[in-house]
């Protein structure tokens, strides 16, 4: 359902995601930390990426980075824009990767749609597929502290979560908070606070 939502948007998201994070230099010192903390380790997985900007991006730091998305339309897209760059079809809960195969894993607003009794499954398989010592950066929209909630995003159902609930969701797959960040929406953005984790697998 969600592969199907996105591959009927893909052009316009393609379009919207070109610069969408270029007037957010918090997100950027986000990534770059991230990108700092993998470099030289692995390749590095950038999971629902999508039309492949970030994955351009991570490259663009240094990093050995591939893309992986559920749209096939999405895929198509990135392959175009970065033939350069190795992307590929595919589910972030079943990953077709080697166990402990990958220095770095970036799952950006990723797994907002997933329902929240498959995001522990989704975990599971970021600590599986990760090296001891490397790291997730994964971002979302936050719930201000209160409790989980779902909304009406553009493309399908989402949810904004308490970053507490997902770094114990996390810690329960193996996975240790290393630290979080905040971010109020823009004046051209929906009234949502954004929230991303950076994790480790020991």
């Amino acid at each position: 359902m969600t592969a199907a939502a996105y591959d009927a948007i893909a052009v316009q998201y393609a379009e919207f995601a070109a610069g969408a994070w270029d007037k957010h230099p918090l997100e950027r010192a986000v990534w770059t930390a991230f990108a700092d903390s993998v470099r030289g380790r692995g390749p590095v997985a950038d999971l629902g990426c999508g039309p492949g900007h970030l994955t351009a991006h991570l490259r663009s730091l240094g990093l050995d980075a591939f893309g992986v998305d559920l749209s096939p339309a999405m895929i198509s897209l990135a392959r175009a824009a970065h033939p350069d760059l190795r992307f590929e079809v595919g589910s972030m809960a079943a990953l077709e990767l080697p166990d402990a195969s990958l220095a770095g894993i970036l799952s950006w607003y990723s797994v907002i749609h997933t329902p929240p009794g498959e995001v522990p499954r989704y975990f599971a398989e970021f600590a599986r597929t990760l090296a001891s010592g490397g790291h997730v950066l994964l971002g979302c929209f936050e719930s201000r502290g209160g409790p989980l909630t779902s909304f009406d995003h553009k493309v399908t159902t989402a949810y904004c979560w308490p970053l507490d609930e997902l770094a114990g969701l996390a810690a329960d797959a193996g996975l240790a908070e290393v630290g979080r960040v905040y971010r109020e929406p823009g004046p051209d953005e929906r009234p949502l606070r954004h929230g991303s984790l950076l994790l480790r697998k020991p």
